[in-house]
């Protein structure tokens, strides 16, 4: 098959979290298995990168912006006029589609409220094109910029959603939203994430020696992007209710990930007033080795999410051996309860008792460890790549 992802953001600008490591994932496993993968995506400073990353990344021109071929999928990056926040105004998307969208047999968009994915499918539409929506998430409106978000659905959203052939979902969680908010359920297909290990491990210690954390301290890890929706604010209180509780005990709440609207220097106020500033550390976004070193050198990783599609962060700790412990608003969360890790309500407290619970414990956290090495072996990406191509030959025309 010929397939074309749609996505806002794709490697190597993995500082937007999740959604480029999927995709990339999903359309390397596809390839691998002999199809023909292209994704469309913004250049976020494609030209710059190249320029100033340590690893070589070959790229072309090509008529429609930057090209780029990694493990067998083209990769185009569309030229950006106008950018906010994550989302990019590419006027060359409409030539693209008249002039390269008939070579492929069905399109996956991934993510709502950017101008990608509307173009692609109204092109599609027009096109009388199968095309699979993925909306990672995005689907409910938790924070920031509800109004525009509820403009969106009205204009694109709508449409977007009734045109697709299938919706994904990727947990019960996101599948139930998708239908509370009119989606037909026959139309929903849920397809869980996956994690890539790396191929070779850091060594144990490697993190805490780059970031001055001794061997001896308690390190909770929290690794995303600070924003409001996965609530670092309620992590942060936890931790200072355990500090307060535990005065012996010597701890570090790591943050590691990039900052989204501010929420850092938030973070770094709350943390003074509880004084406990000097057990609380922001290293910025890390990403490749420095990664998964974090999660390897982490005694706890957490992911107090408001709402959470999946939570591939929490895949990944799992994937290094480490214990998790996450809201139960994480669509994750039912692959890992009492195996790889304990899932709490969104709330400070319930949160506190469980990291006492998971760093006091030597017996449980070494349950929760070895919970996680059984669990991890169920979150590769081979499942749903398999799940994906089935999909796809259903939907495509024969």
């Amino acid at each position: 098959m010929r397939i074309l992802n749609v996505t806002e953001t794709y490697a190597p600008f993995l500082e937007f979290g999740g959604p480029p490591v999927k995709v990339r994932a999903l359309a390397e496993g596809l390839a691998r298995r002999g199809h023909t993968v292209g994704v469309l995506t913004a250049d976020w400073g494609f030209e710059k990168r190249m320029q100033s990353q340590e690893e070589k990344i070959s790229a072309e021109r090509s008529p429609f912006g930057w090209r780029g071929t990694e493990n067998g999928v083209q990769a185009i990056y569309l030229p950006t006029w106008l950018r906010f926040r994550a989302v990019s105004w590419n006027p060359a998307v409409k030539r693209y589609c008249r002039a390269r969208l008939q070579n492929f047999d069905i399109v996956h968009i991934f993510g709502l409220y950017d101008l990608l994915g509307p173009a692609v499918a109204e092109a599609c539409r027009v096109r009388k094109m199968p095309y699979v929506l993925e909306p990672i998430g995005m689907f409910v409106p938790i924070v920031r910029n509800l109004r525009l978000k509820g403009f969106y659905h009205f204009v694109w959203g709508r449409r977007l959603l009734e045109g697709a052939s299938a919706v994904i979902a990727t947990s019960n969680q996101e599948a139930e939203e998708l239908i509370s908010g009119g989606v037909p359920g026959a139309k929903i297909t849920l397809r869980r994430n996956g994690v890539e290990v790396p191929a070779a491990w850091p060594e144990s210690g490697t993190f805490r020696k780059t970031h001055g954390i001794p061997s001896d301290t308690k390190m909770v890890l929290f690794l995303g992007r600070l924003s409001l929706k996965k609530s670092p604010d309620l992590l942060l209180r936890a931790f200072a209710e355990l500090t307060s509780r535990s005065k012996g005990m010597p701890t570090r709440l790591v943050f590691a990930g990039p900052d989204e609207g501010g929420v850092t220097a938030q973070l770094e106020q709350m943390a003074t007033q509880a004084g406990i500033r000097t057990n609380v550390q922001f290293t910025g976004p890390i990403f490749g080795a420095s990664k998964w070193a974090a999660y390897r050198d982490a005694d706890v990783f957490v992911l107090p999410s408001q709402n959470e599609n999946f939570g591939n962060t929490a895949a990944e700790a799992v994937a290094a051996g480490t214990p998790v412990i996450v809201t139960e608003q994480c669509g994750i969360a039912p692959l890992l309860k009492d195996e790889a890790g304990l899932v709490v309500r969104h709330d400070s407290t319930a949160l506190s008792e469980a990291l006492e619970r998971v760093l006091n414990d030597p017996e449980e956290r070494a349950r929760l460890a070895a919970g996680s090495r059984k669990t991890a072996a169920r979150l590769g990406w081979d499942e749903p790549v398999r799940e994906l191509e089935a999909l796809y030959a259903k939907l495509a025309p024969g």
